[in-house]
C-alpha cells in the first residue's frame, strides 16, 4: 500500500513547515539596506510548502503499515545522495529503506540549479569540448584554497564521467553544457533543455526508487544511530513524527545534508554570517552531523561556510550561476562592473559585500534569458525587471543610466575582442548583451553551502576522532566535510552527492550482505 500525498495535503504540510523549530526558520538579512521582516519569513515557508505540494502531487510514498523491523541498509535522507545510495544498494542485491524527516523527498537537491560538473564525458566529446580530469582536479583544488581533501577530490574527479553515464543509463540525461565560476571549460552538465538540474534530477531518481520498489517513508525523523561493540546495529526513528520505533540494520548511510538552515549552528561556526539569508530548504539543520558526532565521529572544516553571491534577498531564492555562465554581468548602484563575474563564489561574494550598498544587479539580455530557462521562474516570482532599452532599465532600477550604458558598450566590445581588460574575465564571453530587451535582478550574498561536516574516506566510511571507523556507518553529501576545501565550486555539489551517494550505497550493500 502506498500513501498518497496530494494537493489536498497543503494545510498539513504548511502547518508542519510553519511549525518547525526556531533553528529551521530563515534568518533575517542584514546584508542589504532593509531587514527581512516576519512577513518575509512566512513567504519563505510558503514557498517551501508550495514546492512540497507540487512535488507531492505527483508522488506516492510508502505507507507506515509497510514498515519492517529490519533492513539490510538504512538510508537517512532522501536528497540526491540518499536516493543514489538506495538505488545502488538495491542493484547490488541489498534490501534498503529510506527515511525522510520532511513531508516530501528531495531535500536541498530540489533547489540545485546550475548542474553537475564532470570531466572527460561523452557529452563533452560530442560537443567538441576538450577537458581533462587533471584540469578538473586542479581548478577545484585552487578554488578550494588548496585545502581540499585530496583523496576525496581524486575520487570525485576520477568517477565523474562514469556517474554522468550512470545517470544517463537510468533515464537522467545531462547533455547540455555550461560554465560555472572557477572552471575554465564547459563541464557543468544540465538537462537537455538547459533548465535547472534539481527537480529534474530528483524526479528521475524517484522514478528509479519506485521502479525498484524501495520503501521511502516521509515525515519520519531518525533521532539516533545505534551502535553495539563498535558496529552499527540500527536506528531510532519517529515515524509520522510521533511513533518512536527501533529499526535494525548492520549498515546505515547518513545523507541528511548540511546545516545551512540552522542559524545557530551557522553563527557558532562563523559569527560573521549572523543575519544572512539562506538558500537552504527547511530540513538542512545538521541533524546527521549531530547524530554522528554522538558516536565520536570526527568533524572537519566546520567554519568553512559558503555564501552564494547571487541570492534574491526577500525570498532567499538562489539565482543560478548559469545566468552569468551564459553571459550576464554584475553592476553596482553606480551602474558599473566591479568584479570578474566568473570568479569563484567566495571572491564574487566578497566583492559584493565590499560595495557600500552590499548588493548588486545582474544585467542580461533576451539572449541570456532564452539560454537559461530558470529565468522564466525568476520572472514569475517577480524578481526580474525588464525594459526595451538599457536606459529605461536603469531608470526602473534606479541605476546611473549613463554609466550603465557605457558599461554595456564596454562589455560588448570586450566580448567582440575576446579580452576583458577591466577584470580579466576569460569565460562565458561567447555572446554579447545586445539581443532584444534588457533585464535586471537585484541580488546580494546568502548562506548557501556548508563545506564542513563529517570526516569520511573515499569509501564513504565515517571516521572517528581517534582515526578508527564505525563499522557499518557511511555518510555522503553535504553533511560530509573535506572535499570542497574552503570554497565549493559551482556544479560540484551535484557531483558530490551523486558520486559519493553511489559509493555509499555500494559499500553499505557489500558490507551487510557479504
Amino acid at each position: 500500500m502506498k500513501k498518497n500525498i496530494v494537493l489536498g495535503s497543503l494545510l498539513s504540510i504548511s502547518l508542519m513547515l510553519g511549525g518547525c523549530s526556531e533553528t529551521d526558520e530563515p534568518v533575517s538579512d542584514e546584508t542589504s539596506d532593509t531587514d527581512v521582516s516576519t512577513d518575509t519569513e512566512l513567504t519563505s515557508n510558503e514557498e517551501e510548502s508550495s514546492d512540497a505540494v507540487t512535488s507531492a502531487t505527483y508522488r506516492e510514498y510508502t505507507d507506515v503499515e509497510e514498515l519492517e523491523d529490519s533492513y539490510d541498509v538504512i538510508i537517512v535522507g532522501s536528497g540526491g545522495a540518499g536516493l543514489s545510495a538506495a538505488i545502488e544498494a538495491k542493484d547490488a542485491g541489498a534490501n534498503p529503506v529510506i527515511f525522510e524527516m520532511m513531508p516530501v523527498a528531495g531535500g536541498n537537491t530540489k533547489k540545485a540549479s546550475a548542474g553537475m560538473n564532470a570531466s572527460e564525458t561523452k557529452f563533452q566529446e560530442a560537443l567538441g569540448i576538450e577537458d581533462s580530469n587533471e584540469a578538473f582536479y586542479e581548478e577545484t583544488f585552487a578554488g578550494g584554497g588548496e585545502t581540499n581533501n585530496e583523496e576525496l577530490l581524486n575520487y570525485m574527479v576520477d568517477n565523474s564521467a562514469d556517474s554522468i553515464n550512470w545517470l544517463d543509463s537510468i533515464g537522467i540525461t545531462l547533455d547540455n553544457l555550461t560554465t560555472t565560476g572557477g572552471m575554465s571549460v564547459e563541464r557543468t552538465h544540465r538537462p537537455t533543455d538547459g533548465s535547472a538540474v534539481g527537480e529534474y534530477l530528483v524526479n528521475g531518481l524517484l522514478d528509479n526508487i519506485e521502479e525498484r520498489d524501495i520503501p521511502l517513508f516521509v515525515n519520519s525523523q531518525v533521532t539516533a544511530i545505534l551502535e553495539e561493540d563498535g558496529a552499527i546495529s540500527g536506528i531510532e526513528v519517529l515515524v509520522d513524527q510521533t511513533d518512536k520505533r527501533t529499526i535494525s540494520s548492520e549498515a546505515v548511510v547518513v545523507a541528511t545534508g548540511g546545516f545551512g538552515a540552522n542559524p545557530e549552528m551557522i553563527v557558532e561556526n562563523d559569527p560573521e554570517l549572523e543575519g544572512f539569508v539562506t538558500t537552504n530548504h527547511e530540513g538542512s539543520t545538521g541533524t546527521g552531523i549531530e547524530m554522528i558526532s554522538a558516536l565520536s565521529g570526527d568533524l572537519v572544516d566546520m567554519s568553512d561556510i559558503q555564501i552564494h553571491p547571487t541570492v534574491e534577498q526577500s525570498s532567499g531564492y538562489l539565482i543560478t550561476e548559469a545566468v552569468r555562465g551564459e553571459g550576464a554581468i554584475l553592476v553596482s548602484n553606480e551602474g558599473v562592473r566591479f568584479t570578474n563575474e566568473m570568479d569563484t563564489r567566495d571572491k564574487v561574494s566578497a566583492n559584493i559585500i565590499a560595495l557600500p550598498e552590499k548588493k548588486a544587479y545582474l544585467i542580461f539580455d533576451d539572449g541570456v534569458k532564452e539560454r537559461v530557462l530558470a529565468i522564466e521562474k525568476y520572472a514569475s516570482e517577480g524578481f526580474v525587471k525588464s525594459a526595451d532599452t538599457i536606459e529605461e532599465l536603469a531608470e526602473d532600477m534606479a541605476l546611473n543610466a549613463d554609466n550603465l550604458k557605457d558599461t554595456l558598450e564596454t562589455w560588448n566590445n570586450s566580448v567582440a575582442e575576446g579580452v576583458d581588460e577591466e577584470f580579466n574575465r576569460t569565460t562565458a564571453m561567447d555572446e554579447d548583451l545586445s539581443t532584444g530587451s534588457y533585464h535586471a535582478i537585484e541580488i546580494a550574498p546568502g548562506v548557501h553551502h556548508t563545506m564542513g561536516g563529517v570526516k569520511i574516506n573515499s569509501l564513504t566510511e565515517v571516521l572517528k576522532t581517534d582515526g578508527t571507523k564505525v563499522n557499518g556507518l557511511y555518510a555522503a553529501g553535504e553533511l560530509t566535510g573535506g572535499l570542497h576545501g574552503s570554497n565549493r565550486i559551482g556544479g560540484n555539489a551535484v557531483a558530490d552527492i551523486i558520486i559519493f551517494g553511489r559509493q555509499a550505497g555500494k559499500q553499505a550493500a557489500t558490507y551487510t550482505i557479504n
